[in-house]
């Protein structure tokens, strides 16, 4: 099971995808986990979400590590499997709770009383089913990981 979590092929198209993935994820994190980039951080997003959503504390808590140190493990080309696919529950359940009322379109024109569709987390969802298929390609802590489980004796 370590040796499959870990597997994967000398490619750039990983590289690419999970960079932009974590690169695009990184800053939402950041506002739940330090309150960065107009965020406010995690006390309120955790109170935020139990009262919009009725989300308990640790489920909130899954989503801020899955968007923050998450993506970073994107980055970094960690654990690329199970950190694309906590971003993949994350999206769906960002469709299913927010952005699926609104149908697909982005709300490109401010339409008054219209929130965001879902097309951007589609997106992402594709993005990291490839991650979640392919793993985390060249230049990746699980390539050198991979790499290492390999030459173990046994």
């Amino acid at each position: 099971m370590l040796p499959r979590l870990f597997a994967t092929r000398d490619d750039l198209l990983p590289l690419i995808i999970r960079c932009t993935v974590g690169l695009v994820i990184l800053p939402h994190g950041l506002q739940k986990l330090l309150g960065w980039f107009g965020g406010h951080g995690p006390a309120a997003t955790i109170e935020a979400f139990q009262q919009w959503f009725g989300l308990p504390m640790t489920v909130t808590a899954l989503v801020i590590a899955a968007e923050s140190f998450g993506a970073l493990s994107l980055i970094l080309g960690f654990a690329t499997r199970l950190c694309a696919a906590s971003i993949g529950l994350v999206m769906i359940g960002a469709i299913t709770m927010v952005t699926g009322r609104w149908g697909f379109f982005m709300n490109w024109y401010n339409e008054q009383g219209r929130g965001e569709g879902f097309e951007y987390h589609l997106l992402v969802l594709g993005m990291v089913a490839v991650l979640i298929l392919d793993g985390g390609g060249r230049y990746s802590v699980d390539r050198w990981v991979s790499g290492r489980l390999k030459n173990e004796p046994g």
